[in-house]
């Protein structure tokens, strides 16, 4: 009788599942990055000009990726303590207060970070990604049982990232809810992960909470603002 279990055990069915495994943690991490990519690109908003942007966006994001092969290799020992997930949730939740409970600015905006030098924003992108982490790290390391899949993984989230905040900069600037909707994304992060402090059989299950980020995201980018409004924002250097 032919032998399943061999066949699936084989060499060739590992050469096969291998890929595919990395293509399902990149694919998380996209999903996973949308709201993380807006609260950095919000952040990064924060330097007067593009160029200062994009260099805080990368120097960040080197610090974060670091802070984040840390978190995936003492993953077994980080997530043994629920204190380091209090903290990402109230950091993140935090993050949501400062910006609804900020002005409102007109044209449904609030009035965001704003810093007097560069160095001032690093810190705040590299461990607002770092609070994203906590949450992708342990979906990743549910979906595959090997460190350098986890770690490939992430690496290609970091550098999709990058690119998805370099977007949603420009974006912030054209549709008038998203900053709105990003925040709101963030504050569900932010809750998730304080549910599953308090009791884990609370936490919503992964596909409903990607369902709602796809639905807040919808209205996000459902309503533009007009060409001279856009081109007035960004002269100002206002979010």
């Amino acid at each position: 009788m032919f032998d399943l279990d061999l066949l699936f055990n084989s060499s060739f069915a590992v050469a096969v599942k291998t890929p595919l495994m990395l293509l399902v943690l990149i694919a998380l991490e996209a999903v996973l990055s949308a709201d993380n990519a807006i609260a950095l690109a919000t952040i990064a908003q924060g330097l007067p000009n593009p160029a200062q942007q994009r260099r805080a966006l990368n120097a960040g994001l080197v610090i974060a990726y670091v802070l984040r092969i840390l978190l995936i290799v003492t993953a077994s020992f980080v997530l043994q303590y629920w204190q380091f997930e209090l903290a990402g949730a109230l950091y993140l939740l935090w993050l949501v207060g400062s910006y609804f409970l900020s002005p409102d600015e007109g044209d449904n905006h609030h009035k965001t970070f704003e810093f007097s030098s560069f160095w001032q924003a690093i810190p705040l992108i590299a461990f607002t990604d770092l609070a994203f982490s906590l949450d992708s790290v342990t979906t990743a390391i549910a979906v595959a049982d090997q460190l350098w899949l986890i770690i490939a993984g992430g690496t290609i989230g970091v550098i999709a990232l990058r690119f998805l905040a370099g977007l949603f900069i420009r974006w912030l600037d054209i549709f008038t809810h998203l900053k709105d909707a990003g925040f709101i994304t963030v504050g569900l992060v932010g809750l998730r992960l304080l549910l599953r402090v308090i009791n884990p059989e609370l936490v919503p299950p992964e596909l409903l909470m990607i369902t709602m980020i796809g639905l807040l995201f919808a209205w996000g980018f459902s309503e533009r603002r007009s060409p001279e409004l856009v081109e007035e924002i960004s002269h100002s250097g206002e979010p």
